[in-house]
């Protein structure tokens, strides 16, 4: 059993709590608890243009309704407050300056305009893009032309070739070759952390053990390994879970119905019946079993059996599973569950 378990989930508040994230969130709760470890939500708001505390709300409130409790993290505080992103941006500007004082990172002045023809060339050529490295090495005459034009500069990390290995606790070995990275933005000109900048640097203050996410995020692991390496700190452990899938093998979305778990509250769905069905969306314990209670999927859940194909969203079976949980509520339950429902039809006081 893995010492001192710490996870996170770190949902962007730009809209209600989709399915997908909802049950990345389940692996991590469930992996804390089965393994006495702390459960973390921090808030990743760093796209101001579409955060808004609305969201931020429905985002907690399905989570709570979900029965998904944390034990730091926003709303709960805990050792390492602030827990939004938002708030943290001078923790990332005092990173940001130690790895330039490091000379493991520089000053970049090359222009929008500058860097998309570099791009279009690239394109045009046929060829990935990769960053130059032009201003790697700048001379301090030139740094001074630039500052006199008011150019703002970007803060980019200094990446050497070699081919990275990561162990993932999913996947099995995945390799990556840091050079067609390039050396990448670590903070834009307006200030603002990129990403995996804030992310990396979360992870490494808040002591995180695992990241356990969804597999699109995987691209980002190269890129969170060298800012780790940056510092020398000992890296986590990665697992990155298969997508939650449409019927037709496709990303989930709107066309397949509800992707939210505040409408299949509204629908009428039991928080239990949601945890047990999104749980088994990658992961099973036997062929046989299908309904676990909490207490169940805390005991038996364990990485090494979640599996590396995607898990195939099935309307039909949540609504067979949901029915199941139904049926074993005594009556008073049953009869308090559907009365705000009858409310809200207009057919109850």
């Amino acid at each position: 059993m893995p010492t001192n378990v710490r996870v996170r989930i770190a949902p962007s508040p730009t809209g209600y709590l989709h399915l997908g994230l909802a049950r990345t969130a389940l692996f991590n709760w469930l992996f804390a608890r089965h393994n006495n470890g702390t459960f973390i939500m921090r808030i990743d708001d760093t796209d101001a243009a579409r955060s808004t505390e609305e969201s931020l709300r429905d985002i907690v409130d399905s989570f709570r309704w979900l029965g998904i409790e944390w034990d730091e993290g926003v709303v709960v505080g805990g050792p390492y407050e602030p827990y939004i992103q938002s708030q943290r941006l001078s923790i990332y500007h005092e990173h940001a300056q130690r790895l330039l004082e490091m000379g493991k990172a520089y000053y970049c002045y090359c222009t929008q305009e500058e860097l998309e023809e570099d791009r279009k060339r690239a394109q045009d050529e046929r060829k990935p893009y990769i960053y130059s490295g032009k201003c790697r090495n700048i001379s301090t005459e030139d740094r001074k032309k630039y500052e006199a034009e008011g150019r703002k500069p970007s803060i980019r990390l200094r990446v050497e070739d070699k081919i990275l290995t990561v162990n993932d606790l999913i996947k099995g070995n995945v390799e990556f070759r840091t050079g067609l990275l390039g050396d990448f933005i670590l903070v834009r000109p307006n200030g603002m952390p990129v990403y995996n900048f804030a992310s990396a640097i979360d992870d490494m203050v808040m002591k995180i053990s695992h990241i356990i996410r969804a597999d699109e995020h995987l691209a980002n692991t190269p890129r969170q390994i060298l800012i780790y390496e940056a510092f020398d700190c000992p890296l986590p452990e990665f697992a990155h879970a298969p997508l939650v899938l449409g019927s037709k093998k496709e990303k989930l979305s709107k066309r397949h119905g509800a992707t939210s778990v505040e409408e299949y509250r509204e629908m009428g769905y039991l928080p239990e019946a949601m945890i047990n069905y999104l749980v088994r969306l990658g992961w099973s314990y036997d062929d046989q079993e299908e309904v676990f209670s909490i207490d169940e999927l805390i005991q038996k859940f364990s990485l090494d059996r979640v599996g590396k194909s995607a898990g195939i969203f099935d309307q039909q079976k949540l609504l067979w599973l949901n029915g199941e949980y139904i049926l074993k509520m005594d009556i008073d339950a049953r009869t308090n569950a559907v009365i705000p429902f009858l409310r809200k039809a207009g057919l109850l006081e």
